[in-house]
């Protein structure tokens, strides 16, 4: 039928295939800025091949990351399943900071190490929107201390990303001692006067950018 798209080419599907698998692995093990080249020689295509299923660094990203960021459903599952409130922000926290721990790539796609492209950007809105609730519910039970912020989140994202960037290699349990440390500070009775405000909606949409 006249206007009808074909479908792909079976070695063409494959080849994309093949170069998912690749980029996410080597995203994985070196972060978001690593060699195209070294992506399409793991896939065993041509960098040429690259380019013509993803024009752009931020499509390979958008072919791999939604779908490892939709493993925070589960954890939000249980940090909302957890009848301790306190406890559910923490399962979700440790959650989300283990996710990055394990991959590169992902722990760069949280840091906004790159421009995210469109749907990639939507997950990270959606796992926000979800951090929103968790620390609604840990406040109205009075664990939380008040004054912790949704953007407050983003400095601690950009401080723990930074730890497990660091200390991926050579110590790669230690972003865990440096979160411990910053959850007991968010804790109700740890509260004391703050020496500057939370950052403002400007701010945040700008690093959301």
């Amino acid at each position: 039928m006249a206007g009808k798209s074909r479908p792909p080419r079976a070695d063409a599907a494959r080849n994309r295939d093949k170069l998912v698998a690749a980029a996410a692995a080597v995203f994985g093990e070196r972060g978001l800025d690593a060699p195209l080249d070294e992506i399409a020689r793991r896939a065993g295509v041509s960098i040429g091949t690259l380019y013509n299923h993803f024009p752009a660094r931020q499509d390979l990203f958008d072919a791999i990351f939604p779908a490892r960021l939709a493993a925070l459903d589960d954890i939000v599952e249980r940090s909302l399943a957890d009848p301790d409130p306190w406890n559910g922000f923490v399962v979700y926290v440790e959650g989300l900071f283990a996710l990055q721990a394990q991959d590169r790539g992902l722990n760069d796609v949280l840091a906004r190490r790159f421009p995210l492209a469109p749907e990639l950007e939507a997950a990270c809105h959606r796992g926000f929107d979800h951090l929103v609730r968790i620390m609604a519910r840990a406040k109205e039970s009075g664990d939380l201390r008040p004054d912790f912020e949704p953007p407050d989140i983003v400095p601690l994202m950009w401080a723990m990303s930074q730890v497990i960037r660091e200390s991926a290699d050579a110590a790669p349990s230690a972003w865990r001692r440096c979160l411990g440390f910053f959850l007991d500070g968010l804790r109700a009775e740890a509260a004391r006067p703050l020496p500057a405000p939370s950052l403002t909606a400007e701010q945040v949409a700008r690093f959301l950018e």
